[in-house]
């Protein structure tokens, strides 16, 4: 399988991202609730906890929808999705640290993770949008950090940036997938 094909077979089985991308901002929404009604120290369980159900509540959708909400056994691309989610991992832990010294700075640093994550999307699905979206929320990060934002702001912040790209997603594999009209 080349990676052209590779990059189809995981726009197929996840409807381009955008099926993660409404999940994970679902949980981003959560936590943007439960720490502007309760506290923000709430708000980062709710946002680890609901990440863990990120992957699950995505295949779910996507099977919703009619893709298998599973790539292909052999794509190439599943093991550097595997290598981009430990890693991913791995910077919540300097996430959670930095919630020690200001609990606010767990989101700033969550959304600038985030962001990362989502500019390896771009090889993974094939779809340049990843790299606006990766910026975007690498940006709101170090913004809502350099402004003191509260930790509701933020989570917000980063539930619309990823609602409106999924929804730009979500545009991209429906216009891929209408045959293109041949000229007369």
């Amino acid at each position: 399988m080349n990676i052209a094909d590779a990059q189809q077979d995981m726009r197929h089985a996840y409807y381009g991202g955008a099926v993660g991308l409404i999940a994970s901002a679902t949980v981003w929404l959560t936590a943007a609730g439960v720490a502007r009604l309760g506290s923000p120290g709430h708000a980062i369980v709710a946002l680890l906890v609901g990440g863990m159900l990120i992957h699950p509540a995505s295949m779910l959708l996507a099977k919703t929808l009619g893709r298998p909400g599973a790539h292909t056994r052999g794509n190439p691309l599943a093991a550097f999705a595997l290598e981009g989610t430990v890693f991913f991992l791995l910077g919540i832990t300097l996430a959670y640290a930095l919630s020690w010294y200001r609990v606010e700075w767990f989101f700033s640093a969550m959304l600038v993770l985030i962001g990362g994550r989502y500019l390896t999307f771009s090889t993974l699905y094939g779809l340049r949008v990843y790299w606006a979206c990766g910026a975007l929320l690498a940006a709101a990060g170090m913004l809502s950090a350099a402004m003191q934002a509260r930790a509701w702001t933020a989570a917000l912040s980063g539930a619309l940036l990823e609602y409106a790209f999924a929804a730009v997603v979500v545009f991209i594999v429906q216009r891929r997938m209408v045959p293109a009209r041949r000229a007369g």
